[in-house]
């Protein structure tokens, strides 16, 4: 994969013209942002694991692994991997922490994490510290996925997932401590909407301290916030089996 660590750049919530694309963003510290393989796509090639690192752009823990052709790569650490352990993917890897293989090849009750959505682009879902997906079933080409959410999803059964639960499980208790820290990862103070003026939110206005004046609570762009706001027609609803918990 050649170089994987770099500076990050900024772009600070701005598009190509320099507007305000992605409001709350901005001031970051600097940062090394860190390739990681998603796709573990080096089949049948033994790695050992050489060190454990902090990665200041997600909640995961990384693992540098050094593959027996020397390459060097970083993957998600999953809880339970410790250093000198061994990985590998592939059709026939063994189904252990830290491995990666095709979902039609797991035992059903595996426990996974950095599951493709679709084959050969890389791990999408189950990604965040403590995260993991449960394989429940397999129906004509298609694997029953349990997602931390408490959505039953239909994955396509040659999708690649990675054996075991995602480390760094305590990272859901941290406390900020203070505004600064905020600040320091890069999140800008959010206003209130009713604290606005009519023309910058569909909340503002009005004498004094007043509510939201409407319905339904809105998004500063007219949009409706609250209840069901996923699409009627979307393409991978035929794909969910039971939504997510409320």
């Amino acid at each position: 994969m050649g170089k994987l660590k770099f500076i990050k750049k900024k772009h600070s919530g701005r598009g190509a013209t320099g507007r305000v694309s992605v409001r709350h963003q901005g001031g970051e510290h600097k940062r090394y942002l860190r390739l990681i393989d998603f796709k573990r796509d080096k089949k049948g090639i033994k790695g050992n694991v050489v060190a454990f690192e902090y990665d200041p752009n997600r909640s995961a823990d990384l693992a540098l692994i050094q593959y027996s052709d020397g390459e060097k790569r970083y993957i998600l650490k999953p809880e339970g991997l410790n250093l000198n352990d061994t990985v590998v993917s592939g059709q026939d890897a063994e189904v252990k922490v830290g491995n990666a293989l095709p979902l039609e090849v797991l035992p059903i009750g595996t426990i996974v994490h950095n599951v493709e959505l679709t084959p050969s682009r890389g791990g999408q879902l189950a990604r965040s510290a403590g995260t993991a997906a449960f394989v429940a079933a397999f129906e004509s080409g298609l694997a029953h996925l349990k997602l931390p959410s408490g959505e039953m999803r239909k994955v396509a059964a040659k999708c690649m997932a990675t054996v075991g639960q995602l480390g760094n499980v305590e990272w859901k208790n941290r406390v900020v401590g203070k505004a600064g820290r905020t600040r320091h990862m890069g999140i800008r103070p959010t206003v209130r909407g009713v604290a606005q003026n009519p023309r910058s939110h569909p909340h503002g206005g009005g004498e004094g301290r007043s509510g939201v004046g409407m319905k339904y609570p809105k998004t500063y762009k007219g949009r409706r916030a609250v209840g069901k706001t996923r699409k009627r027609n979307k393409y991978s609803n035929k794909y969910i089996i039971q939504r997510r918990k409320k």
